[in-house]
């Protein structure tokens, strides 16, 4: 109970704070969906996807949703972490660091929080999905809910990597545009590696979330066609992605260990 008592209680703390803001619920959910109707609807004439005759294939809302669903991820990863610098300066989580508790379990109660909160509103629209002629099967959802559970759980704890270092809520705002949105944006989530230039194409590789992505639409389409261009395979993307969230979750705890307040 030394370890888990903390998970537990900070984990409940993000799920009750969360319910008493429900304006992070729109902006989480609400600013994504408008991105997926605007983008989806002004690109549907000039996209086409590789592989696939003038005029065939799957529509840009198609190929934009997996990406939308991972920008709702990402967006609730942000949004939970933020609460971290929120916590230093209004002095809780100095109280919660001179407990008797390890380092690692508030850590990972906080990444709880944020994973739980992220997969709860990624499964709200993944059952959206066949709304943009995405068909689901028992099988795809269950598999969709895995790769986003260990999805949010790294990008939630990227994010928490960062608030731990951050003094203020403007600065990890400034982090957050200048990293994180571009991990979402070069992550195939928008348009495909095939038709990038080479650079960016390199750059897209070696962004783990390209992978997270990669193997979301894969799963969303299990046992079935309709996948847009060339992926990484679904095993080779699950083990990127389990490999970055146990390293970046690593680190997390590594930086919480040092830092005193």
């Amino acid at each position: 109970m030394g370890f888990w008592l903390p998970v537990l209680s900070l984990w409940r703390r993000e799920i009750v704070r969360f319910m008493r803001q429900r304006s992070r619920v729109v902006g989480a959910l609400v600013q994504p969906m408008l991105f997926w109707v605007l983008l989806g609807s002004g690109f549907r004439a000039s996209f086409r996807a590789p592989g696939t005759p003038e005029g065939g294939g799957m529509s840009y809302a198609e190929y934009f949703y997996p990406g939308i669903i991972a920008l709702v991820l990402l967006f609730t990863a942000i949004f939970s972490t933020i609460s971290t610098v929120q916590d230093r300066s209004e002095g809780f989580l100095q109280g919660v660091l001179v407990a008797p508790a390890p380092r690692s379990s508030i850590v990972l109660g906080q990444t709880l929080g944020g994973t739980t909160l992220a997969l709860v509103e990624g499964l709200f629209l993944l059952l959206l999905a066949p709304l943009a002629g995405i068909p689901l099967t028992v099988q795809s959802v269950v598999l969709s809910l895995a790769v986003m559970a260990l999805l949010s759980f790294g990008m939630t704890s990227l994010g928490l990597a960062i608030a731990w270092r951050m003094e203020s809520v403007q600065g990890f705002h400034a982090i957050m545009n200048l990293f994180l949105m571009p991990l979402w944006l070069l992550s195939g989530a928008i348009f495909p590696a095939e038709g990038a230039p080479v650079w960016l194409g390199w750059v897209m590789r070696v962004n783990p979330m390209t992978y997270g992505v990669a193997a979301l639409r894969r799963s969303m389409y299990w046992g079935g066609g309709g996948l847009a261009s060339p992926l990484p395979s679904f095993s080779a993307s699950l083990t990127v992605m389990i490999f970055f969230s146990v390293l970046i979750f690593l680190i997390t705890v590594w930086i919480a260990t040092r830092r005193s307040v």
